[in-house]
């Protein structure tokens, strides 16, 4: 069976056709900066191609990814009949969903109820399945849920201290995000270090366009820094993270703003852009860092410090860490990122390797011998947890 999995992010689009048979990858890509410079990355068969194609939304996207599935110079599949089903990442499933799900109407109506938690995830994914109704409109689809994997969290690291009525009536709480990439790396990590994932404290940091951290002990999450929103947390390219709260609402008496306009602001100007007013990209930030831009040492400083304070705090909430775990494209790939989060550990007895630590992309343990607690780059890869839950579902329909 050929599963072809989408996640629509905020301002990206990665992709892979698996076949589950040995759970092979035909191909897969990623598609980066939606809405500006974009760009396509398409990798099949050891080669990588990189097109330059400006889209305006995620909806021209998904059509442009069809039609490199489908390219003649370099063809995953002859036809979209080949596909059997498609599986979508779903970023809010408020308290609808604790597990993936086939898709029908009602579930996209749950989805797009949950869009106003999720402003830049949801409704990218919806377009996405609506896309694939349009283009294959008898294959099954299933969708799978960051916030299910948070299910887990307990009531008192949940809830808000404001009036519980607005829990009560509005489901105000912490849902936390990432859940898919949280599992798989913490499954993974249990792998590479040769021990029952029941028995491990692991934070995992998952630094992307988006980030979050999460405190996992014995293979279930117990705390996540992503809220009600993905804008919670720790500061991302362009999205606040956790603020004094009555900022905002002192900005928009200052500036005139309404609640939408103030919501724009926290989730497309703020956040490591906010700061350092140079790009939503770190790697234009960290550019404009090393040829001496003021504002953008400081977003980055603040980014560092805002991750390490998080991962001293889930040291409280598992009462001890066994391995810190980066991943995601910054996680993944940013090493003096990933360096100046860990030298702020330091006091836990936190040590970098600088060589191990200057490989990118790879799984690799990048702390030295003698740090107490091991520090891990493993690359997640949500997709294949998606993959298998939607051949799980819908060999079952």
């Amino acid at each position: 069976m050929k599963i072809l999995v989408i996640n629509c992010g905020s301002s990206s689009l990665k992709y892979q056709l698996i076949d589950m048979n040995g759970e092979k990858v035909i191909s897969k890509g990623t598609y980066e900066r939606i809405g500006e410079k974009s760009f396509l990355t398409h990798k099949i068969n050891g080669e990588k191609y990189v097109l330059e194609h400006p889209v305006a939304n995620h909806k021209e996207a998904l059509n442009f990814v069809i039609e490199q599935l489908l390219n003649k110079d370099y063809p995953s599949i002859q036809s979209l009949d080949e596909i059997n089903a498609i599986g979508h990442r779903i970023a809010h499933g408020g308290e609808y969903f604790n597990g993936s799900c086939i898709i029908d109407e009602e579930v996209i109506k749950k989805i797009e109820a949950c869009g106003t938690l999720a402003p830049l995830h949801n409704p990218a994914a919806v377009v996405g399945i609506r896309a694939f109704q349009e283009l294959m409109p008898e294959k099954p689809m299933v969708a799978t849920f960051d916030t299910a994997f948070h299910q887990t969290i307990s009531e008192e690291r949940y809830i808000y201290p404001i009036p519980y009525k607005y829990y009560e009536k509005y489901g105000v709480r912490k849902y936390g995000f990432h859940g898919t990439s949280h599992l798989y790396v913490s499954q993974r990590i249990a792998e590479l270090m040769n021990r029952p994932v029941e028995d491990l404290k692991v934070v995992n940091c998952h630094l992307g366009q988006g980030a979050s951290i999460c405190a996992i002990k014995g293979g279930k999450s117990v705390e996540t820094s992503m809220g009600l929103t993905p804008a919670a947390g720790i500061p991302m390219c362009a999205r606040s993270g956790d603020l004094d709260p009555t900022i905002p609402g002192f900005i928009m008496k200052k500036e005139n703003l309404t609640s939408d306009d103030m919501d724009n602001i926290l989730n497309k100007e703020s956040g490591l852009y906010g700061i350092s007013g140079v790009s939503k990209d770190v790697r234009d930030i960290e550019e404009a860092s090393r040829q001496g831009n003021k504002r953008a040492q400081l977003a980055l400083e603040h980014y560092k410090y805002a991750v390490a304070c998080f991962i001293a705090k889930y040291a409280v909430s598992m009462q001890g860490i066994d391995v810190i775990t980066f991943t995601a494209g910054v996680g993944e790939n940013q090493s003096g990122i990933r360096k100046g989060i860990c030298d702020y550990l330091a006091y836990m007895g936190v040590e970098i390797d600088d060589e191990k630590n200057s490989i990118k992309g790879e799984e690799v343990e990048i702390s030295t011998k003698n740090s107490k607690i091991p520090v891990w780059v493993v690359p997640t890869n949500e997709e294949i947890m998606i993959a298998r839950d939607t051949l799980r579902l819908v060999t079952n329909i």
